[in-house]
């Protein structure tokens, strides 16, 4: 079970990952989440910093399409703005979205990485598609009723992982 949920790797913030980091390892194509991973879930517009990194990676030749399980109306509101393709109710940990994502990037699953901040919709549905996982720590420390269930799981993991010794972003 928890093999399903892991992320290949985590990272403190989106900030954290350059073009040169994916490029090593062959990444060509990003699926994000939006709410606490991109932007705090209350957040409307992207932030100048993240706009900047946004445009550092499609600069660089990786494609970026967020996919997000909210409305369309706020993931429209964020996206537009900043001409970023996106899927909406994604339904993730399902896999239509991730299998839409990659038609629409025409890339492979060993090209693509996943980048949420849930190990339970993000990370299980990118794990099951065989893509690179990267969870981010949440930009905020408040979430909508679904993610606190999620949230209160994913709380188990981590003292799981801790007592093994494994490192997660928690230690960094």
């Amino acid at each position: 079970m928890y093999k399903l949920i892991m992320p290949k790797e985590f990272v403190q913030s989106v900030l954290d990952l350059t073009p040169e980091k994916l490029q090593n390892l062959g990444i060509r194509g990003i699926i994000t989440d939006l709410d606490n991973t991109l932007v705090e879930w209350d957040r409307a517009q992207a932030t100048p910093v993240l706009e900047k990194w946004l445009q550092t990676m499609k600069d660089a030749g990786i494609q970026i399409i967020i996919a997000s399980n909210n409305n369309e109306e706020r993931v429209k509101k964020f996206a537009d703005p900043i001409g970023l393709p996106y899927l909406f109710r994604a339904k993730k940990p399902l896999l239509g979205a991730f299998k839409q994502a990659l038609k629409q990037m025409g890339l492979k699953p060993h090209e693509v990485m996943m980048l949420g901040d849930q190990m339970m919709t993000d990370m299980m549905g990118a794990n099951r598609m065989k893509l690179h996982t990267i969870l981010v720590k949440p930009v905020a420390n408040s979430d909508g009723l679904v993610t606190k269930f999620n949230r209160a799981i994913e709380k188990r993991v981590y003292k799981y992982l801790d007592k093994k010794g494994i490192p997660t972003w928690e230690e960094q």
